[in-house]
């Protein structure tokens, strides 16, 4: 039995050929990969001498030979390829391992085209697609974590079809998220990231307990490593659900850097934010916005989960927790809690990702743009378009408002008040709905709104929001403006002594 290995991610890869020395194969190799084999003992045969060809183009053809993909791709039990091997000294390869050059890695390190160019793969993808289609006869090994499984199906000859197919299926994602790569990085180089073709690949995390629904099916994906890196379960199973809630509460707690932001959001959208001295403080303070959509919701905790912020929690039920790290005294706070899930990134403060790009399923495709994301002085340099300013605690208010209402559904109105989103209305075909709705919920609670900052994440097309702004006692407005009423806008809010800041930024989010 013969194995061709050429690798450029080398971990394992000096055992596992022993391994298979050591079973009795030949290990045919290339490059780096055949010297490290000869340096630490193993009896390789380099593919130039095999095949009788050297090494052409400083390196760019090696295994584009006859007898690579001849003894890859001829079918063991077809007696016509069998003799045409024969005939031209064709000796079968049953076993290809190889992964790909780091090209994604060679992107970061540098700007060079010609290196780039030079760090594209082609006989690698080339023998993977070959040992692939090839299957039934040839072992087709991408992944470094699948080295002793093999080993051990080969010793116990039990590489049947199944795991034969599971292997042919690893490789051609192994290649397709390969090409897809490469192809998304020229058209983000050369046209703007919107070329003729998108690819989107994911690396699967885990299946969730179901999709949106009991009968759908559902998994998380992630496009490099960042749920693998960061999001650990300490208690209970994500659900489809669970996970696009999380995305929410963790894009607004962590919006804020360091401070100690908490969240609470339920079916994505924020029902309590506030930023107080501390983690405690600052739940206790998000919970009063909206307490009764809180029940069952998702928290997430810009810091530590400590035991007190934990007891304070449990005297609700709320589905989820996301913290950047838990305490062990705070996770045997919910130990006999069945139904609660606690998530942890295992890190000082929440992270995220920040993807570039995103996009949305339609029927028949997709829609695909850049990522909306509030800039870090967009309300520092809003203009103020009314005859008063807003105080010190009335641009803090601001600030947080305009974050929050760029993470809600349109159409939306956040009301905040020192520091804590106090009204929340969103998802309204109409502005003025989600302000009436905010209001209406705010006095049903009893909170008092005098005295608080208003954020629109579009413009008011109409001045009777404000005109219900002002019968709550709100003192500040931000929005992006650009409506033709512009001006009656912001007469009403001179009338009723208000600040207002525009933006010239809309943040809709359908």
């Amino acid at each position: 039995m013969r194995a061709l290995i050429s690798v450029s991610d080398k971990d394992g890869v000096v055992e596992f050929a022993k391994d298979l020395a050591n079973l009795g194969w030949e290990i045919l190799s290339t490059g780096g990969t055949y010297k490290l084999l000869c340096e630490n003992g193993v009896n390789a045969v380099e593919v130039s001498a095999y095949t009788g060809s050297p090494e052409m183009f400083e390196g760019r053809v090696k295994t584009l030979h006859p007898k690579i993909h001849g003894g890859i791709l001829h079918k063991r039990d077809d007696k016509n390829h069998a003799e045409q091997a024969l005939k031209h000294g064709i000796g079968g390869i049953d076993l290809v391992c190889v992964n790909l050059y780091p090209f994604k890695q060679t992107t970061i390190r540098t700007d060079d085209f010609d290196e780039i160019i030079e760090n594209i793969d082609i006989g690698g993808p080339a023998m993977v697609r070959s040992a692939a289609k090839n299957f039934k006869d040839v072992l087709i090994v991408t992944d470094i974590l699948d080295y002793d499984l093999v080993v051990e199906k080969i010793r116990s000859n039990s590489a049947d079809l199944e795991f034969r197919r599971s292997l042919m299926i690893k490789a051609y994602e192994h290649t397709a998220a390969y090409d897809s790569m490469i192809a998304n990085y020229m058209n983000e180089r050369f046209n703007g990231g919107f070329g003729a073709k998108k690819f989107i690949t994911g690396s699967k995390v885990m299946a969730t307990r179901y999709g949106e629904n009991p009968h759908q099916k559902g998994a998380l994906y992630e496009f490099e490593n960042f749920f693998s890196l960061n999001f650990k379960a300490l208690k209970g199973e994500a659900s489809f659900n669970n996970m696009t809630d999380i995305h929410g509460a963790v894009m607004l707690a962590s919006s804020f850097g360091q401070a100690p932001a908490v969240s609470i959001c339920k079916h994505a959208n924020p029902c309590g934010f506030a930023i107080k001295s501390n983690l405690l403080e600052s739940y206790i303070e998000a919970l009063k916005c909206d307490p009764v959509s809180a029940y069952g919701g998702v928290v997430a905790i810009n810091g530590t989960l400590d035991k007190a912020l934990a007891e304070k929690i449990n005297e609700i039920f709320v589905e989820v927790i996301i913290a950047a790290n838990v305490d062990d005294a705070a996770l045997e706070v919910f130990a006999n809690k069945k139904r609660i899930k606690i998530f942890t990134q295992e890190n000082k403060f929440l992270m995220r990702e920040n993807d570039k790009y995103d996009f949305k399923f339609i029927d028949g495709g997709f829609v695909y743009q850049e990522r909306d994301y509030v800039g870090a002085d967009e309300v520092k340099n809003a203009k103020c378009v009314t005859k008063r300013s807003a105080n010190e605690g009335e641009f803090t208010d601001l600030q947080i408002a305009w974050q929050v209402a760029a993470l809600t559904k349109s159409n939306c109105v956040v009301y905040v008040k020192n520091s804590a989103m106090v009204a929340i209305g969103m998802g309204m075909t109409s502005r003025v709905d989600a302000a009436r709705a905010a209001v209406a919920k705010a006095r049903d609670l009893g909170l008092d709104l005098q005295g608080c900052a208003l954020a629109s994440e579009a413009f008011f097309p109409f001045k009777d929001s404000i005109e219900i702004a002002n019968e709550v006692g709100v003192k500040a407005v931000i929005q992006p403006g650009g409506s033709i009423r512009d001006d009656e806008v912001v007469a009403a809010a001179d009338e009723f002594g208000m600040a207002m800041y525009f933006t010239g930024i809309r943040h809709f989010l359908h």
